[in-house]
């Protein structure tokens, strides 16, 4: 598969993201990172507005599925807590934990997107699995290292420009 920093897509957010039209565009498995995807790093509870929009996918068309890198067992219960299936250790950018979450739910990379904050991670494994690979903003850069790791992105982020999508 093609080895590529540049996202497919790029939402100003996660709750900006239409299921539907991704399902109109073949999609039928949403995968989610989830530190600073979904709830920023350390928070439990999402806001009331990312809580909306996790009840609208899970109620979509779609499949929905975490699959994040954490070894955490928060991740775990908040997916349960949350009732959405998850994959953890997911080792991104490697494709195990993408590979799992399409096998667990019997799809081709085709018909699968990969939402995340994270270049280096997210987008070069969705790219690397065949997963349209979508970039949305980090929720918090709540350290130097996740705004130096944000000013490396930069460049990807630009090249990417047109790949926005307009909501």
């Amino acid at each position: 598969m093609p080895f590529s920093f540049l996202p497919r897509r790029i939402y100003p957010a996660l709750t900006a993201v239409s299921t539907a039209s991704l399902y109109a565009d073949g999609i039928r498995l949403l995968m989610l990172d989830f530190d600073n995807t979904i709830v920023p790093y350390t928070v439990n509870e999402p806001t009331e507005l990312m809580r909306q929009w996790l009840e609208e996918a899970k109620a979509s068309e779609l499949k929905l599925c975490v699959v994040s890198n954490s070894r955490h067992g928060r991740v775990v219960e908040f997916c349960r807590k949350n009732g959405i299936d998850c994959i953890t250790r997911a080792k991104k950018p490697f494709a195990r934990g993408i590979r799992e979450c399409l096998d667990r739910y019997q799809m081709v990379p085709a018909e699968a997107a990969l939402v995340g904050d994270q270049i280096y991670t997210d987008v070069l494994g969705a790219n690397s699995a065949g997963v349209c690979s979508i970039l949305i903003p980090a929720i918090n850069n709540h350290n130097i290292w996740l705004k130096l790791r944000h000013v490396a992105e930069l460049p990807f982020i630009w090249l990417a420009h047109g790949r926005r999508v307009k909501v």
